[in-house]
């Protein structure tokens, strides 16, 4: 497969960081391909006496990072560390930290090369600087690489005894530029609270919560919630965030008072209540899921289309976490009746006046303009916490220092008016060239050498799908972007770099006599016409039957979770007979 070109650029700085401090961390959000460019930069390390050392804190994080590093190094053996399997032989070892951190298994341990941390924030904990100090007294010269979405600001001078830099940082704003998550739209609400909120004090590390109960837990502050909650945002699926137990019982009540099915769900319940909160609203009829800090990280449910703010943070990282839950891209696969093209965020707090909204405008002029080679110079140094980190950023990840504006570039690739094209963007980010089938704009295709993909516009929605030997599926539906990106992935998923056609000679190259025949009359006596966009307009014909059948199939069925019935059957896709 072939890493996303974002996805390279995160590899080669953590690779170039690696070799200039022996230690880095990588900040990624959820959407990024985390693993994936973990696993990348492991394997650039890994020769053929050498050995890595890859920890997670969960059982199926192991096996999710040894299956995805084994997609990007297929050649390297790996074995596990675990109550079940306790193997070093392979070059990359995936340990169980809670394993591998007991004092009769420390010692075995082996000399290590590089040691890997996922979820890298968590480094800080007994278990993990046991496992590093020991690797540590076997090879003084160990390489030590983090990723997380998540870095921990609150305790940053711990973290910063692991990592004296962070390589960089790939930003949500960025993965919205390009369809990987969903745009968020941020509405910021005075219930007439505003002022008193920005006098309640800071505790150890964040706003006293205790302060913001009394302030928002008053029946007509939270019937005025809900009635803002069902004018902007009343039929999508919702999670809320609430300052105490308290208060969130009380918001869970108003809401099922009003007949909105809702379940409230925190850290006094017990794992089997937890358990069944989340079923009721992952699987039953609950459309709002209320919380206090139990759902900030590691959680996402898909189709949840909203997210309400009813508490502060004083950290702009827990209000990211606390929004990601809203972000993710629907896999149609999984939630085929499911339309969602963006998040509604409702901040009834001060969270987005403080930090500023995750609205961030992308320049696409600038896009168009070629990179600037890549400077020496790729980090600078935090005047708060020392750690050096992107030279782009505008704040530092662990403590939030912000930086004074100019001087320093901002990060590429983030969203203003779309001047350019999508095309045009595409094929700035993408591997792979992708084609205007038609000239319209309504249908883009790219092929490899064992796949194609494309994406078509459909009774006002985009559709995208995706094909191999074994055959054509619909892979999503929803905004252009997110279609583009799903489409884009699908090539990289199924083709090698060898296969990019980015780089074949005969891109440009005009169509054969032979490949003008096999099209139909309108494009024969067209010379104009390169190799490549022949073999896509022959993929388009050669299963355009096909094609158009999933997606009249896959419009009917969105049709159906939106409560729309549309006539397909006189529905014309992709132009021409």
């Amino acid at each position: 497969m072939i890493l996303r070109k974002r996805q390279q650029e995160f590899v080669e700085k953590s690779v170039t960081a690696l070799k200039q401090h022996g230690n880095t961390l990588g900040i990624a959000p959820t959407g990024a391909g985390k693993t994936l460019m973990f696993s990348a930069v492991v394997g650039e390390f890994l020769g053929a006496d050498s050995k890595a050392l890859i920890l997670a804190h969960r059982d199926e994080l192991t096996s999710q990072n040894q299956e995805k590093f084994l997609r990007i190094n297929p050649r390297v053996r790996t074995s596990v560390f675990d109550a079940k399997s306790k193997s070093f032989t392979g070059q990359a070892v995936f340990a169980m930290v809670q394993t591998l951190s007991r004092k009769e298994n420390l010692s075995l341990i082996p000399v290590i090369d590089i040691l890997a941390i996922d979820e890298g924030h968590h480094c800080v904990s007994p278990s993990y600087r046991n496992i590093i100090n020991e690797v540590k007294e076997k090879n003084p010269s160990v390489l030590i690489y983090g990723v997380t979405a998540t870095p921990s600001r609150g305790d940053k001078k711990d973290l910063g005894d692991i990592f004296s830099n962070v390589a960089d940082q790939i930003k949500i704003s960025e993965l919205v530029a390009s369809g990987h998550l969903v745009r968020p739209r941020t509405y910021i609400i005075d219930v007439g609270t505003q002022s008193e909120l920005k006098s309640v004090k800071k505790t150890a590390g964040d706003f006293d919560m205790a302060a913001v109960e009394k302030i928002m837990n008053k029946l007509p502050i939270t019937e005025e919630v809900f009635a803002k909650w069902q004018e902007l945002a009343g039929n999508r699926k919702t999670v809320i965030f609430c300052s105490t137990v308290a208060h969130g019982k009380s918001v869970a009540g108003v809401f099922n008072t009003h007949g909105i099915k809702t379940v409230f769900i925190s850290g006094d319940l017990s794992e089997v209540e937890r358990k069944n909160a989340l079923s009721e609203f992952e699987q039953g009829d609950a459309q709002v899921i209320v919380n206090v800090a139990v759902l900030t990280e590691g959680w996402d449910y898909q189709p949840t289309s909203c997210v309400v703010l009813l508490r502060p943070s004083s950290f702009k990282s827990t209000m990211i976490q606390m929004i990601g839950r809203g972000l993710r891209v629907v896999d149609n696969n999984l939630y085929p009746e499911v339309t969602k093209e963006d998040c509604i965020i409702l901040d009834f707090g001060t969270s987005s006046l403080i930090h500023g909204s995750l609205e961030v405008d992308v320049d696409l002029e600038k896009a168009k303009q070629p990179k600037k080679k890549a400077e020496v110079r790729f980090q600078k140094e935090c005047p708060s916490c020392s750690i050096l980190v992107p030279s782009a950023s505008n704040s530092c990840p662990l403590c939030d220092y912000e930086f004074a504006s100019g001087g320093e570039a901002d990060s590429p690739g983030e969203l203003s008016g779309f001047i350019m094209s999508e095309i045009d963007l595409l094929t700035q980010r993408s591997n792979f060239e992708w084609c205007d089938i038609f000239g319209d704009s309504a249908a883009l295709m790219a092929s490899g050498f064992n796949a194609f993909a494309g994406i078509f516009f459909l009774n006002d929605h985009w559709y995208c799908l995706g094909g191999t030997d074994l055959g054509i599926k619909i892979l999503s539906f929803g905004s252009q972007e997110i279609c583009l990106a799903q489409a884009d992935d699908f090539l990289n998923e199924n083709e090698t770099a060898d296969n990019a056609h980015k780089s074949k000679s005969w891109l440009k190259q005009t169509a054969s006599t032979r490949q003008l025949q096999c099209l139909p009359l309108a494009y024969r006596n067209d010379y104009s016409i390169t190799k490549y966009k022949a073999a896509n307009l022959l993929k388009f014909y050669f299963n355009k039957s096909s094609i158009q059948k999933l997606l009249f199939e896959a419009d009917a069925k969105r049709a159906v979770g939106t409560g729309l019935c549309p006539q397909v059957e006189n529905s014309r896709v992709g132009g021409g007979s």
